[in-house]
Formats: structure tokens, C-alpha cells, sequence
């Protein structure tokens, strides 16, 4: 089963946020994560381990414009879909939330299963784009581009197409360990000639490309029947990541 994927709703109307959020979570795809501010949501996305990979963000806040907000978030780096959801939902209004730099604006009341559907089709599109870097200890990781960067040393790692799906995969399930089971369904499919041998020997070539000493992994871990991707390792000497 694919890990929930992490999403922050920002939404003043607490009743709205709470009963969105508890609708959403019950497909099973997604994780929330709540602010009522811009604010907070500000200090949300900038927390060290912070991670969202879309955000819902409501126009009318009470701290702000939640498309100026949207603007500043763009303008800050942050390249994750926002989705914006609003009553105010005339072609002006439209036309100012996409030019702030959001993915797709949804007026208010909507129709939750399209909310849904909209959600992972700009998933789909982030995921496979340029805009997608993930930070993986001291690399960056650019699945699209199946490359790692390691700002500190100038140095970049190529990547094979199964080598840079199972980092992805690995990223995705957010620290926790993945049978290899799971792990070779999800990379190669269900596939009956292909074995967890496949797979160890993938996990080994890609151990040489990217932990310091292989001998002594410390970002690419076996555990649990499977394994696991310890993404902090590596960034607690004060390395830089862009």
C-alpha cells in the first residue's frame, strides 16, 4: 500500500477544515495537516523537517490574500502544487489566482471526488517534472533528470530508471521501512520473473553510488523485512541544501 502522501490545508473556517480534512483522509491517499493563517502555514512549511507535497489554500484569509500568499511561496522557492479553493470564483478572480502562481482553482461548494481527482492529476504532473527536487541527505534528488546533486562536494550521481524509482519510492514512504516485497511490485510490477534478487542487487549498485562507506550504510537502510531511507542522514554537519 502506497504511503499517504502529505498535504497542508490552509483554511480559516474551521469547521470547513476539519470536516475537509477528515474526508480526504478517509480515501487513504493522503495525510493532513491543518493551518488557519498564513502565518501559520508560513511557519508549517519553513519547520526543518517540513514536507508537504500539495497544498489547499483558501483565497480569503484572515491575515492576508491567500493569492498573495500564494505569490510569496512561488517567489521563496516552494514549487509544490496549490490548489486554491474559494467562493469567489468569476474569471477575474481566476485568472489573478493561476497568475499568483497556483496550479488549479476550485470554487467553493465543490464536489469532494473531484477535489480528489484534481489533486493527484497535479501530483502526477509535479512528480514528472523539473520543478520536483526532493532532499535526500546531502543530495538532492531530481527524479525526472534521475540525478542526484551534492552541492557541497559539486558533484552529481546518474542514475538508472529503476535505481531513481526506488529512491522515490523509498522518499515517499517518509522514513518508514518497505518490504521488499512491496518495494519490487511497486518498481518493476507484478512481474513473477523478476525476484527480491533483482531487487538486492539494485539496492547494492545503488548503496555504491551514494553512501560515503558502503560497508556502513547510513542512508539507504535494511530494515524490517525491507527497506528503509533515512533522508535527515547526512545533513547533521550543517551541509547547505539549496
Amino acid at each position: 500500500m502506497t504511503t499517504p502522501r502529505p498535504i497542508l490545508i490552509v483554511e480559516d473556517d474551521a469547521a470547513l477544515r476539519a470536516t475537509l480534512a477528515e474526508q480526504i483522509m478517509l480515501a487513504g491517499e493522503f495525510h493532513i495537516d491543518e493551518a488557519e493563517t498564513a502565518a501559520e502555514a508560513s511557519a508549517k512549511l519553513n519547520e526543518g523537517n517540513a514536507r508537504y507535497d500539495a497544498i489547499l489554500l483558501d483565497v480569503g484569509l484572515p491575515d492576508g490574500d491567500g493569492r498573495e500568499f500564494c505569490a510569496k511561496l512561488r517567489r521563496d522557492g516552494k514549487r509544490m502544487p496549490v490548489i486554491m479553493l474559494t467562493g469567489a470564483d468569476a474569471e477575474q478572480d481566476v485568472v489573478r489566482g493561476l497568475d499568483a502562481g497556483a496550479n488549479d482553482y476550485i470554487a467553493k461548494p465543490f464536489r469532494l471526488n473531484e477535489l480528489l481527482a484534481r489533486v493527484r492529476a497535479q501530483l502526477r504532473v509535479f512528480d514528472n517534472s523539473e520543478d520536483a527536487v526532493f532532499t535526500i541527505g546531502p543530495y538532492m534528488f531530481r527524479p525526472s533528470a534521475k540525478l542526484l546533486l551534492e552541492p557541497a562536494k559539486n558533484r552529481k550521481v546518474r542514475l538508472t530508471d529503476k535505481e531513481s524509482n526506488i529512491l522515490k519510492y523509498l522518499y515517499r514512504a517518509a522514513g518508514k521501512p518497505v518490504p521488499r516485497q512491496v518495494l519490487l511490485n511497486e518498481v518493476w510490477g507484478y512481474n513473477a520473473a523478476v525476484t527480491t534478487h533483482t531487487l538486492e542487487t539494485h539496492i547494492y549498485r545503488l548503496r555504491q553510488k551514494i553512501e560515503p562507506d558502503p560497508s556502513k550504510t547510513r542512508l539507504l537502510l535494511t530494515e524490517g523485512g525491507g527497506y528503509r531511507l533515512d533522508v535527515q542522514a547526512g545533513q547533521e554537519a550543517g551541509i547547505a541544501i539549496g
